[in-house]
């Protein structure tokens, strides 16, 4: 008696080749969009500390020294962009950019 159930080497080969396939070309689209993720995020970084160096400047009457400043008085909960690559920096006029972290 032959015993039919189950699924043969071939078939198994087979799917796990499609499978495969399938991994090879999605893979490297999802490294594309992390980068675009991070960089969104930093972005909305830098227009977040914006508004909290205006809400500071507008419970205090003056300008924040700089982002130390913003994380002591719990305006802000972080200066560095979630990749850890740039953090923030608080210009003399008052603009908020990003540098890069050595």
């Amino acid at each position: 008696m032959k015993n039919d159930k189950g699924f043969t080497l071939i078939e198994m080969l087979i799917v796990l080749t499609i499978i495969s396939v399938l991994l090879i070309l999605i893979l490297p689209n999802l490294s594309d969009k992390n980068e675009d993720v991070q960089s969104k995020g930093c972005t909305a970084l830098v227009e977040m500390a914006a508004s909290q160096v205006q809400a500071y400047q507008i419970d205090n009457g003056i300008e924040p020294d700089s982002i130390d400043k913003l994380l002591e008085d719990n305006y802000l909960k972080t200066d560095t962009c979630a990749n850890g690559s740039k953090q923030l920096q608080l210009s003399p006029t008052g603009e908020v950019t990003l540098v890069s972290v050595q």
